[in-house]
């Protein structure tokens, strides 16, 4: 039994705090919506469940399984949703072996295992202890009547092997070097890793013969996914890209920036808004989000033209970067950068026009909740060769199950599906009625997926869960 969960971002918690005079009830309130430890005691329930079905084999009888697999694809961790960044020099595009940035990404990495330290417990009790249990079975493969309680002793423990392969938030872990190898090494601790520390995180699945023989014993294939997304991904996943300087100056910095200069002027709904920029999905769309909230919450005569100013002067701080410069060409009018500079500045303001010239752009441009990664999914060597029943991809916070390939092999028939992890964070998308409007739904979500193995789940080959939980 394997079971896949991605993009979680657990971060260290300084993005985007309130720092206004009512910050006490926003930081509450906004506490209450982002994810918390009762998400991870709501997997572990559902993961003894799986457990208890995987044991219910084909011939109708129950043999319990002694053992599982989680795979975390990326982005668990998220060291770049951090605001310790601006408070130094140091850039997440910097030199990833200099002191000062090993000493960044480890004082980060430190915060986000005390930010979610009830919720890593809860993750690492999975590999450690009794955590997962099921009823033993009878001579007639019949579970035995125990006791539902996980801790009794009567139930079986299922030994729970945890991976992580690294995305584009947490590619930091998979950097080499001894260094890199302290951090890790808490890490491993903090969240019962299946890993030796020495080892960077595999990126590439093929790099793990562990992971590898999994996906065999499974039928799977899983990635990240971010490699399909040119500004997360620039070839080398043990350094930067255009995704990471959004986040880190322009995400982070935006409301840090509002809330210092209008803080006392805006309203709470108005800051609990800025403070929720990087979820909405797709980021390119930003603006269109930042606009719909000042309509929404800026009545006060000139102040939504304040933030606006406010967003130009951190978007072209953005752009002026040298990082960003570098990412340019002016021999390719549609390189990345000259799209962003094209979304990112309210210079003209926000109308309707404007805001249908972005959304053009960007499902031209780039996946989100319209294009589908399937089409990356049937490049795979796994699809094409038909070891792999299932690919599986997170990254974009979309969940789906998609359709690829019906095979006939040996007088039996064979699917062949893609399905996206999701995510397990708070999603906003934009209301597709009138999209000019610049209207958002908000909701949270939570996704799993499983596999099975030979006979587990009386032969079944995968199941795929998500849940959404609306405002």
């Amino acid at each position: 039994m394997l079971v896949i969960i991605s993009d979680v971002h657990l971060t260290d918690g300084t993005a985007g705090l309130t720092i206004n005079h009512q910050s006490e009830r926003a930081n509450s309130e906004r506490a209450a919506r982002t994810l918390n430890d009762g998400a991870f005691r709501v997997f572990r329930e559902r993961l003894s469940d799986m457990a208890y079905d995987a044991s219910w084999r084909k011939d109708g009888k129950y043999r319990p399984i002694e053992q599982m697999d989680l795979l975390l694809l990326g982005d668990i961790l998220d060291v770049i949703r951090s605001s310790a960044w601006l408070a130094s020099d140091v850039r997440p595009w910097d030199d990833p072996r200099s002191e000062e940035f090993v000493n960044k990404v480890g004082s980060i990495t430190e915060a986000i295992l005390q930010n979610n330290f009830k919720s890593l417990k809860i993750l690492a009790s999975l590999a450690h202890g009794r955590a997962i249990t099921i009823p033993p079975a009878t001579r007639s493969g019949t579970p035995a009547k125990v006791s539902r309680q996980p801790k009794d002793p009567e139930r079986l423990p299922v030994k729970v092997n945890i991976h992580y392969l690294i995305g584009n938030h947490d590619w930091f872990y998979g950097v080499t070097g001894p260094r890199y190898e302290l951090i890790r090494k808490k890490l491993v601790s903090a969240m019962g890793l299946s890993h030796a520390p020495e080892q960077p995180l595999p990126y590439d699945p093929y790099d793990s013969e562990a992971l590898m023989r999994t996906f065999e014993a499974h039928r799977v294939f899983a990635r990240h996914g971010d490699s399909f997304d040119s500004f997360n991904f620039e070839g080398d996943r043990q350094s930067s890209s255009l995704g990471d300087a959004i986040v880190v100056e322009l995400l982070n910095r935006f409301p840090v920036e509002v809330k210092k200069r209008l803080g006392d002027e805006l309203s709470d709904e108005c800051l609990e808004g800025l403070n929720e920029i990087d979820n909405v999905r797709p980021l390119q769309i930003v603006p269109l989000w930042v606009a719909g909230l000042l309509q929404r919450t800026c009545l006060k005569k000139g102040l939504a033209s304040e933030v606006k100013k406010i967003w130009d002067s951190c978007a072209q701080q953005f752009l002026d970067l040298k990082f960003v410069r570098d990412h340019d060409n002016s021999l390719n009018p549609f390189q990345n950068v000259d799209k962003l500079q094209a979304m990112l500045l309210f210079s003209k303001g926000l109308s309707p026009q404007t805001s249908g010239r972005i959304l053009r752009l960007v499902n031209r441009m780039w996946p989100g909740r319209t294009e589908s990664y399937s089409k990356f999914a049937m490049g795979e060597r796994a699809f094409r060769n038909g070891r792999a029943r299932h690919i599986v991809y997170g990254h974009t916070h979309h969940h789906e199950l998609i359709p690829l390939d019906v095979r006939e092999r040996s007088n039996n028939t064979v699917t062949q599906t893609y399905m996206n992890s999701g995510t397990w964070r708070q999603v906003h998308e934009l209301a597709q009625f009138s999209p000019s409007d610049n209207e958002f739904v908000g909701y949270k979500v939570m996704t799993y997926l499983g596999f099975y193995k030979d006979d587990e789940r009386r032969g079944r080959s995968c199941e795929s869960w998500s849940g959404a939980l609306g405002e």
